[in-house]
């Protein structure tokens, strides 16, 4: 043994061949820590950071409109609905927890107003719903003149509620126009506004025929997205306008019909101006035109109990919510296009 090999094996040196697969981890090792990932590099994170704040920078108009015109005032009537508000001789607020809620239920005019709301959508969101889905399909097809059609037929829309409340009044009289045109025809004439079991039936009408008219343009441009190859394949198939109709138009616009229905219920729900006008403000006669917003805006600006007219607010959303959730389960998958 060479003396320089005694030397290292007194130090303790290994100098047992280094095998090849001990090399290669030993590569790996060396390599791994060469191949660390660069740190972040500050400006790139301030990048991110400036290109974020810009984003809520700019939505920050929208933020603060929409935290005080409505997270507030719901947060608000949240509030109000579990307190008796004294407006009288200075704001004052008792916390009374759910009587306002319980209130509701022993409350008449409370369960009349809900009755008839409840048959107002069941009646116009259907209706309205199947009629302006007939009405795209017409103004689809290529029949003459559909432009100057889909311009007459959009004019209630872009007509002021109260003015078309107005006229319809004027129209709905003993002497108007419509009881005229019924007696030409030889059918029998209505009180349509004194008579109770007449009158709410009066606002579906008008309701109808002024709102139809929107979601006939959601469908209209909905069927426009339609391919033609789907109806040309159907065609070859010896499907007629019906079949295409029935089979490939409406499952196609199933997203589009949630979207139609749920705005209906939303809107049917909050009727309020055409029964104002026709009644007065009293829901008349005989409650007929009593709905739950016009009992609100009763209880909180003529009986001024804010307490109460909060809750029946809070029970109105609550209501809207499950019904919406009910016809999302009903109508399944929203999207258009897979």
């Amino acid at each position: 043994m060479s003396p320089l090999l005694h030397l290292y094996q007194e130090r303790g040196v290994n100098m047992d061949p280094v095998k090849k697969e001990d090399r290669s981890q030993v590569f790996q090792k060396r390599g791994s820590k060469q191949k660390k990932q660069p740190k972040k590099p500050k400006k790139m994170m301030t990048k991110t950071f400036k290109e974020g704040f810009s984003g809520y920078l700019f939505m920050s108009p929208t933020i603060f409109t929409i935290g005080i015109f409505v997270v507030i005032p719901i947060l608000y009537a949240l509030y109000l609905s579990f307190n008796d508000v004294q407006l009288l001789g200075g704001i004052g607020y008792e916390f009374i927890g759910l009587d306002n809620y319980t209130r509701s239920f022993d409350d008449g005019r409370a369960m009349i107003a809900l009755k008839n709301t409840a048959e107002y959508v069941l009646i116009v969101v259907p209706v309205q719903t199947c009629l302006a889905l007939l009405l795209a399909a017409a103004l689809n097809s290529n029949i003459r003149g559909k432009n100057a059609f889909r311009i007459i037929f959009f004019l209630p829309t872009v007509t002021s509620s109260a003015v078309l409340t107005i006229i319809f009044m004027w129209m709905y009289n003993p002497d108007g126009l419509i009881n005229t045109f019924l007696a030409f025809l030889q059918l029998p004439t209505y009180n349509w506004l004194a008579d109770p079991s007449i009158a709410l039936k009066s606002i579906m009408i008008m309701n109808i025929w002024a709102t139809a008219p929107f979601f006939m343009v959601i469908y209209l441009a909905a069927m426009q997205d339609i391919s033609d190859s789907v109806y040309e394949a159907a065609t070859i198939d010896g499907a007629n306008w019906w079949q295409k109709f029935i089979y490939i138009t409406i499952p196609i616009l199933k997203p589009v019909t949630f979207f139609v229905v749920v705005m209906g219920v939303i809107g049917t729900f909050q009727l309020f101006d055409q029964s104002y006008i026709f009644s007065g403000g009293s829901g008349g006669p005989n409650n007929s035109t009593l709905t739950i917003v016009l009992l609100i805006y009763q209880y909180a600006f003529k009986s001024l109990d804010m307490g109460y007219a909060s809750a029946l607010a809070v029970i109105l959303a609550i209501i809207i919510m499950v019904v919406t959730l009910i016809q999302k389960k009903f109508f399944g998958e929203e999207k258009l296009h897979d």
